[in-house]
C-alpha cells in the first residue's frame, strides 16, 4: 500500500542495541500546546500510538478541538469502547489523522462506577452511535446527547452490563475456587 504523499513520515531514533524505532515527537509537542491544562496527564507514546488522558466533563471540548484544529485534523474516529478497570470505569476512543503517522488514543478516565456518564461525540462522528451504544450495553456507560442510546446486544429488559468486572454468573455465588468447569465451559463432545 502505498503512503500518502501528504502524510509525514516518521522520525527514527536507534535504541541502545542499534534497532531502530519510530516516534512522532511533534504530535506529542502539538497536543500538549494546543489541549494544555485539559490534559489529566502527561501524553504517552509507544509504538504508532500517542495516548492522552482527559476528564470526563472535557471530552467533548477536547474532541472538537482533535477534530477541527488545522493543525491536527482527526477526522477518522476508528473506535469507541468502554473499560472497567475495578475501581473506576474509562472510555477509549481511537483516532487517525492524515497530519501525523500516529494513532491517537484518547482515554476519558475515572467515570464514576456507580453512574458513568460521559458526552456523546456523534455531533461530530456519526458512527459514533453504534460504538456508544455498545458501550452502553456492555458496561452501562451513558452518552449524554446520543440520541439513541439503547440496548444493541442485550435484551432490553436485561437489567446488567455483561462486561462489568462486577457481572457475576448465575451459578458464581455458590462456586468457589477449584470446584471445577462450569457446564457452559464444558467442551461439547461428539455423538458416538
Amino acid at each position: 500500500m502505498a503512503r500518502s504523499p501528504h502524510r509525514p513520515q516518521r522520525a527514527r531514533r536507534r535504541l541502545s542495541d542499534g534497532r531502530s524505532r519510530a516516534i512522532e515527537t511533534a504530535l506529542k509537542s502539538r497536543l500538549e500546546a494546543t489541549l494544555g491544562e485539559q490534559l489529566s496527564g502527561p501524553v504517552a507514546q509507544r509504538h504508532d500510538t500517542t495516548e492522552i488522558r482527559v476528564a470526563p466533563g472535557d471530552v467533548a471540548a477536547v474532541m472538537r478541538t482533535l477534530h477541527d484544529d488545522p493543525a491536527l485534523r482527526f477526522g477518522l474516529l476508528a473506535d469507541i469502547c468502554g473499560v472497567d478497570t475495578g475501581t473506576t470505569m474509562q472510555v477509549v476512543y481511537h483516532l487517525w489523522s492524515d497530519t501525523t503517522p500516529d494513532w491517537l488514543r484518547v482515554i476519558a478516565a475515572d467515570l464514576d462506577r456507580d453512574d458513568p456518564r460521559v458526552p456523546s461525540v456523534t455531533f461530530l462522528w456519526k458512527g459514533a452511535e453504534w460504538g456508544e451504544r455498545e458501550a452502553y450495553d456492555m458496561f452501562g456507560i451513558v452518552f449524554e446527547g446520543n440520541r439513541d442510546l439503547r440496548r444493541i446486544y442485550m435484551p432490553p429488559d436485561y437489567t446488567s452490563f455483561p462486561l462489568r468486572k462486577d457481572f457475576l454468573l448465575p451459578d458464581d455465588a455458590s462456586r468457589s475456587p477449584g470446584m471445577g468447569v462450569r457446564h457452559m465451559e464444558q467442551a461439547r463432545r461428539p455423538a458416538d
